[in-house]
């Protein structure tokens, strides 16, 4: 995963499966969410809608529309102010090796 914001109604997600299809990294996603949250009704309606990323400046592009999310929708001034996103300021970041 690169990139991500959980939004009230919605999540958005940035990311890349190894060795396994789209379909299947989501289910696992919403699968392993379910079972965490232990509830008894629905939480994810069915299916989802993707947008392939074909190259660096729609990567960009699809990272900056994730993070303005929260913005946009005006549940805080900066992206790294909304803590449910990966632009979060307080978020620890992994730190690249020589």
């Amino acid at each position: 995963m690169h990139d991500f914001v959980v939004m009230p109604e919605h999540i958005h997600l940035l990311l890349t499966p190894q060795n396994i299809t789209l379909e299947r990294a989501v289910g696992l996603i919403k699968g392993g969410f379910s079972h965490r949250l232990g509830s008894k009704f629905p939480v994810w309606q069915r299916g989802f809608t993707d947008q392939r990323v074909r190259d660096r400046e729609g990567f960009l592009a699809a990272r900056r529309y994730i993070h303005m999310n929260p913005v946009e929708e005006r549940m805080c001034e900066n992206s790294e102010d909304y803590k449910w996103s990966s632009a979060w300021k307080g978020a620890q970041r992994p730190v690249a090796s020589k």
